[in-house]
């Protein structure tokens, strides 16, 4: 096994069976995302860290989805971006399989945070007075730890399960990055152990926290209702719709592309699922949270008024 694994050198990226001219105006629009996308989350990031009104538990964790986009969107879209601009799709076989270590981390990271946010919230909501005392720095500090630690964890266990295969080729990955289930394909035996934890994986991070959400959610809708104050009710529904929406868009595509028996027809849907996760989510995230977010509009006013004097 490990004589055959040693003559995997790079793989083949396949990406998009589309036109040299399709592909070159495809390259400028994901650049332009890419870029709004940093932009969008710094923008997030450095509001977070230079006002003090948003140094808060909620903001704190917003501040850690924030890293986590620019980091998921910085790991794959360059290298999808480089296939769009030339011909040369290689990539060799350490940095695939680095890619993909990374790209699952990030990934398991957010399904945790997402989750943690959504207890910030419920505890908000419908433990108001107890709130500083749960949400204290310490507590935020261990749930978003405990949140990368779990992830990475997780992806450490697919990495090594992934490195003991052999791989006979041919070695084209169908997909646009060193995505997991497309690598496996090009593993010469059966994979049944790596698709094992995967799965079991995918209930861990993502029906796990779905749940637990949605448990949270109902809780905070129905302490909703009971808020007296049209004010107060208004300020809580526009905080949560927005953490639902995230919620939504992320655990809804992972689903599909993780859960969803697996088969050639949908290779191509998977792959535009995988661009959506890689590239769009990391961009709605801070457009979602910013323009429904009366705080963050604050702050960043607050910001260019303290540029412009």
């Amino acid at each position: 096994m490990g004589s055959n694994q040693s003559w995997v050198t790079e793989f083949i990226l396949v990406g998009f069976h589309l036109s040299a001219k399709m592909e070159k105006l495809l390259f400028w629009i994901f650049s332009l995302f890419y870029i709004f996308s940093l932009l969008a989350n710094g923008t997030i990031l450095g509001l977070i860290c230079l006002d003090l009104r948003l140094h808060t538990p909620m903001y704190f964790f917003l501040s850690h989805l924030a890293i986590i986009d620019m980091s998921y969107a910085s790991n794959n879209v360059p290298r999808m971006l480089a296939n769009l601009a030339n011909q040369h799709r290689t990539i060799s076989f350490v940095p695939c399989i680095l890619q993909m270590f990374l790209y699952l981390g990030f990934a398991a990271t957010e399904c945790l945070i997402l989750m943690v946010m959504s207890y910030d919230r419920f505890v908000a909501i419908c433990h108001p007075l107890q709130y500083t005392v749960i949400m204290s720095w310490r507590a935020c500090g261990v749930l978003a730890a405990t949140s990368w630690v779990c992830g990475f964890i997780l992806a450490l266990v697919h990495a090594v399960l992934l490195l003991r295969l052999p791989f006979c080729g041919p070695w084209e990955v169908n997909h646009l990055f060193c995505e997991i289930l497309s690598v496996l394909k090009l593993a010469c035996v059966d994979t049944w152990i790596n698709q094992v934890v995967l799965l079991a994986a995918s209930v861990f991070v993502l029906v796990g926290p779905v749940c637990l959400m949605l448990v949270s959610y109902i809780r905070i809708l129905w302490a909703i209702l009971k808020i007296q104050s049209k004010e107060g009710r208004g300020k809580a529904f526009s905080t949560c719709s927005s953490h639902l929406c995230v919620v939504g868009l992320f655990f809804g595509i992972a689903m599909l592309v993780y859960m969803v028996p697996d088969s050639n027809q949908r290779e191509e849907e998977e792959k535009i699922l995988s661009l959506f996760h890689s590239l769009f989510n990391p961009m709605l995230n801070p457009l979602i949270y910013s323009l429904r977010n009366t705080q963050v509009k604050d702050a960043l006013y607050r910001a260019l008024q303290r540029r412009s004097m």
